[in-house]
């Protein structure tokens, strides 16, 4: 017969910027087809999602909506977690772009955009948080009609339908004028604009493998959606990874996506999303297929890692104090384990196998990973993130980011006065009224390691600030660093206030009393170029002379803790972050002072 659809199912993800409200919507959604919740953000599952307010891991559920079942996967909304929204796009068949009523579209709307629009996939757009006082819906959707057009879109691509939505409190409509209705409207036109799946009925059985879960009860699964045929629990089927050879993969479960939980289910046809459970070596990009004519899928392919960072086990003083795991290898068989999950990230050994070189999309990526292991129980030791470059003959290419950043206007002259020193060009100054201004950048990305706190700082802590790779170009020189020095400390012991009291006009502290250091401990950061060994464990010496007010108790500066993310762009690179599942110190990555180089050290 040939290609024919599967009309009882619609696949589709979400995409957006991040906090543009891609996950309350999908509450919303729940509840609008009936199915109850009990909390908020119900797809954020994960510890690290709730206290960030973000989407790290791209997830399914489904709903039903008037007899036809709507797979929806809510993909993450940074740029760093590329990766995931290219995998999740495998399995859809249109995306719902959403776009905040106020923000419009920005580097991760352009990025996923223009992942969709490759794929040839349908897409609906809706301008959502309309309720905002600043929401100007209509010269949003003349930016998202601008952004189409930029990236190529066609004709038929730019017939796209538009729905104006509160996603918060479960509204939707077609003009942003009129009062609002349910979010039927939204589910409807789901059914009328996504395409339904479409398969070979003479094929054989295929499933491309997206993601990987694990189950305490089954083991690893493998999630995918079936490209052709159908299968039963029972089937006999092969796996086919990177090499091409099949191997055997016995079913020990088949499941599909009920709400946001799964339904053990005797047969699934083509066009589902399902959970295979049997293979333990199973990696995302394997094709599943009939051990009978075996043939695979084209694999899963994203896009490079733009950053580096070295992970190494912590061989600090206080090593072992907090954590479980320090040795390299355990930390090597949980960084492999993690490359199979996402992949986006590449590991590389170092010959001595001490240390292991970890290749990510971005800072955040690489610091929700070292966040996640710290609370399994692990101590690492980190450097300095670093862009990874690439040759062409005998140029050096390096990534450039193309830069967006919305601050209030007075602030323009010090984030181009800034960035311009850091090899920034300026692209684009809109003017988005109410005292805001749009800049656009193109920067290497090495530029933006270390450049957040200083944004916060200039802009008083009310811009915005975010990023996509842009492509590579020729090494643009070299970019000034932190130029202050840090205060290490010179021997092992407890902070004390009288030392630390002292030690306030040399520089800004990182830690308080009473806590534990040792020598080569970075403890704050000079107000000069140069490091300086100091004590921070010196007390005051007893005399038996007394005078008044001599023995106040000293007033200390406040000291707010380093996120993870703030210590490793602020680190030098000769510095390392020692991170326990209690603790985030820096440190020197020699720790004696006398085998340090002298690079105008001093002795306090």
């Amino acid at each position: 017969m040939g290609t024919i659809q599967n009309t009882a199912i619609r696949n589709l993800a979400i995409i957006a910027h991040v906090d543009h409200g891609k996950t309350t919507l999908i509450d919303a959604l729940f509840s609008t087809a009936g199915l109850g919740k009990d909390e908020d953000r119900l797809m954020d599952s994960m510890d690290l999602e709730r206290e960030r307010g973000i989407t790290i891991a791209a997830k399914n559920c489904s709903i039903e909506w008037k007899g036809i079942k709507l797979n929806l996967l809510d993909t993450p909304g940074h740029a760093d977690f590329g990766g995931e929204v290219e995998r999740a796009l495998m399995m859809v068949d249109g995306v719902l772009l959403l776009v905040d009523a106020a923000e419009g579209p920005l580097p991760q709307t352009r990025f996923v955009l223009e992942k969709a629009l490759k794929q040839g996939l349908s897409i609906i757009v809706c301008i959502n948080k309309i309720d905002r006082g600043d929401a100007r819906p209509k010269e949003i959707l003349d930016m998202v009609y601008d952004l189409f057009i930029d990236l190529d879109a066609d004709e038929d691509q730019l017939d796209f339908p538009v729905l104006y939505t509160i996603g918060r409190d479960g509204k939707a409509g077609t003009d942003p004028e009129k009062e609002l209705g349910t979010l039927d409207i939204l589910l409807d036109s789901i059914i009328e604009h996504i395409p339904a799946p479409t398969f070979d009925d003479e094929e054989p059985f295929q499933l491309l493998v997206s993601n990987i879960g694990y189950s305490d009860y089954v083991g690893r699964l493998a999630v995918g959606r079936i490209a052709h045929g159908e299968i039963k629990s029972k089937d006999p089927l092969a796996r086919i990874g990177r090499d091409g050879n099949p191997r055997p993969f016995k079913v020990n479960s088949l499941q599909v996506y009920s709400g946001p939980a799964t339904v053990d289910t005797d047969q699934a046809n083509a066009g589902e999303i399902i959970i295979l459970s049997g293979a333990e070596e199973i990696e995302i990009g394997d094709t599943v297929t009939l051990r009978e004519n075996p043939s695979a899928l084209p694999r899963i392919e994203v896009e490079e890692p733009t950053v580096a960072m070295r992970f190494m086990g912590n061989n600090s003083p206080l090593s072992g104090k907090d954590g479980k795991y320090i040795h390299p290898q355990k930390i090597e068989e949980r960084l492999k384990k993690e490359i199979l999950y996402n992949v986006s990230l590449k590991l590389e050994r170092d010959p001595s196998g001490e240390s292991f070189l970890v290749h990510g999309r971005g800072v955040l990526q690489l610091a929700i990973l070292v966040e996640t292991m710290r609370r399994e129980g692990f101590e690492l030791a980190l450097s300095r993130p670093e862009p990874l470059f690439k040759t062409d003959g005998e140029k050096t290419l390096e990534p450039i980011e193309h830069l967006v950043i919305d601050v209030d206007s007075e602030f323009t002259g010090a984030i181009t006065q800034t960035l311009g020193t850091r090899k920034g060009i300026l692209k684009n100054m809109v003017d988005n009224g109410a005292g805001r201004t749009r800049l656009e950048f193109s920067v290497p990305s090495r530029a933006l390691i270390g450049y957040r706190s200083k944004f916060l700082t200039d802009t008083r802590g009310t811009g915005l600030m975010s990023s996509y790779l842009e492509g590579y170009e020729e090494y643009k020189g070299d970019i000034p660093g932190r130029v202050s020095g840090s205060l290490v400390a010179d021997r092992p012991g407890s902070a004390v206030p009288y030392a630390l009291f002292n030690l306030e006009p040399r520089g800004k502290l990182l830690i308080t009393p009473g806590e534990e250091v040792y020598e080569g401990m970075v403890i704050g950061e000079h107000s000069r170029e140069n490091d300086l060994d100091v004590n921070p464990t010196k007390t005051k010496k007893l005399t038996n002379v007394r005078a008044a007010g001599k023995d106040d108790a000293v007033v200390l500066s406040p000291v707010r803790p380093m996120t993870l993310e703030q210590a490793l762009e602020f680190i030098s690179e000769d510095e390392l972050v020692e991170v326990t599942p209690k603790n985030i110190r820096l440190r020197k990555k020699v720790l004696a002072s006398n085998q340090r180089p002298k690079k105008k050290s001093k002795q306090l």
